[in-house]
């Protein structure tokens, strides 16, 4: 069974720093594209970042300059740091990869649980 384990968030104050961490855990064939999402009460998950197997990186301009992605291709990890932070990053940050089971399967997304990031003014 493939899953998907985040650590970190928590509450900080405007200004501040915090780091996710994700790990797969289970057997897999092949990790594509690795990402972060967030959801805030009453909207909808929107894309945070996104990083390939070759490591490019994609922010949209609510974040670009701000938070960094980053993976470890043998470990199978992805980290988000969320530097300068804002009231409204304030979300459920859920962690997100397109994962190639096994031989012969098709590529699916995998999400993680969600981990809530709190910014207070």
């Amino acid at each position: 069974q493939v899953l998907l384990v985040e650590s970190g968030g928590g509450s900080v104050q405007a200004g501040g720093s915090l780091r996710l961490s994700c790990a797969v855990s289970g057997s897999v064939f092949s990790i594509n594209t690795m990402g972060w999402y967030r959801q805030a009460p009453g909207k909808q998950r929107e894309l945070v970042a996104s990083i390939t197997r070759g490591s490019l990186a994609n922010y949209p301009d609510s974040v670009k300059g701000r938070f960094t992605i980053a993976r470890d291709n043998a470990k199978n990890t992805v980290d988000l740091q969320m530097n300068s932070l804002k009231p409204e990053d304030t979300a459920v940050y859920y962690c997100n990869a397109k994962i190639v089971p096994g031989l012969w399967r098709h590529e699916s997304d995998y999400w993680g649980q969600g981990t809530q990031v709190t910014v207070s003014s």
